[in-house]
């Protein structure tokens, strides 16, 4: 099975930090570029962290120095680790992996999503 499970979103006040995981299953991260992705409402899905099967991270531009997506391979996760949060990082936060493309964050080149977990940063 072919599975990306997210857990850890919650309610946290702006200024805090907050970790989402993801389980994955049928999929070895460590040989996959695995992303994450957010969408608030009414918002398209934009991409916010990624890291090659190599181990290279890249982040978009709004969430660099502030947030560090990681990999433990032994436990085949993928986390983010949310710091300095926003108000505007609220969003439902998705996990995603590409089986072939490296260092993309393009919606289109990642194949598998898992449901998604809720951040919500209060003012």
């Amino acid at each position: 099975q072919v599975q990306l499970v997210e857990s850890g979103g919650g309610l946290v006040q702006a200024g805090g930090s907050l970790r989402v995981s993801c389980a994955a299953s049928g999929r070895t991260v460590s040989t996959s570029c695995m992303g994450w992705f957010r969408q608030a409402p009414g918002k398209e899905r934009e991409f916010v962290a990624g890291i090659m099967g190599i181990g290279i991270r890249y982040y978009a531009d709004s969430v660099k120095g502030r947030f560090t997506i990681s990999r433990d391979n032994a436990k085949n996760t993928v986390d983010l680790q949310m710091n300095s949060l926003k108000p505007e990082d609220t969003a439902v936060y998705y996990c995603a992996a590409s089986r072939v493309v490296q260092g993309s964050t393009q919606l289109s080149d990642f194949d598998s999503w898992g449901q998604g977990t809720q951040v919500t940063v209060s003012s």
